[in-house]
């Protein structure tokens, strides 16, 4: 029994130790990221943009597309999906590669204003501490409309004001269902999604963002299945 003990309490120093190695490195890599322009500074950026788009000036279609596909579960949690996380690292052991990120819009706006898009484990340990500070100070519509704002469309777009019009040539509170959908599929992989790129791939995405948005309510089944041809 006294062993026993022994190794749970090296065991309970170890995961104290790594914790707080990796809750250094992650407050260190934020911290770092802000050093010549504040957290606060880079949104007011944004905002301020003339054609930034307000959460009400999107149509509510698009917004329920991008909640659908990219975070499903947005408004009930915090910075940081750990159920998300989870499910993600469970199917990408399933399925031998990278299949889900499990990094939530929130972790995404990180992503998108304080840090550069490569990938490293140092930089999504920065993006959780930059996660908490943005809910802290902001809204969630607020981070949205930052998100969808800031994210790539693909062919030069920044934005989903200039996706919006350089695509369909009309505001974004004026989308179709058709439009949002393929919309809210392309800044996963906007050179492969990009529908002036491939519109084979552009539609199985999009079809991958309909199955999502009938899962979980948005939609009716009749309405999804025009566009279900593609789904793979």
């Amino acid at each position: 029994m006294k062993i026993f003990r022994k190794i749970l309490l090296v065991l309970l120093i170890f995961l104290v130790v790594i914790f707080s190695i990796l809750f250094f490195i992650g407050f260190s890599t934020y911290s770092s990221a802000l050093k010549d322009e504040p957290l606060f500074e880079r949104v007011e950026k944004v905002t301020s943009d003339e054609h930034f788009v307000k959460f009400d000036d999107m149509s509510e279609i698009y917004r329920n597309a991008v909640i659908a596909v990219e975070d499903h579960r947005y408004y009930d949690h915090g910075p940081v999906d750990f159920i998300a996380i989870c499910r993600a690292i469970f199917t990408n052991i399933k399925s031998g590669e990278l299949q889900e990120g499990g990094s939530t819009i929130t972790q995404q706006v990180a992503k998108n204003i304080v840090f550069s898009q490569n990938q490293s484990w140092v930089r999504k340990l920065g993006e959780i501490f930059a996660a908490f500070d943005l809910e802290k100070n902001y809204t969630k519509n607020e981070i949205f409309e930052i998100y969808v704002n800031t994210a790539y469309f693909g062919d030069g777009y920044y934005g989903i004001y200039d996706a919006s019009y350089g695509y369909y040539k009309k505001a974004p509170k004026d989308l179709t269902l058709d439009e949002a959908s393929m919309l809210a599929g392309v800044p996963n992989a906007p050179s492969l999604y990009s529908p002036n790129v491939n519109l084979n791939l552009a539609k199985k995405r999009q079809a991958h963002v309909i199955k999502k948005m009938q899962e979980y309510g948005y939609i009716s089944q009749n309405e999804a299945l025009p566009f279900l041809s593609y789904s793979e």
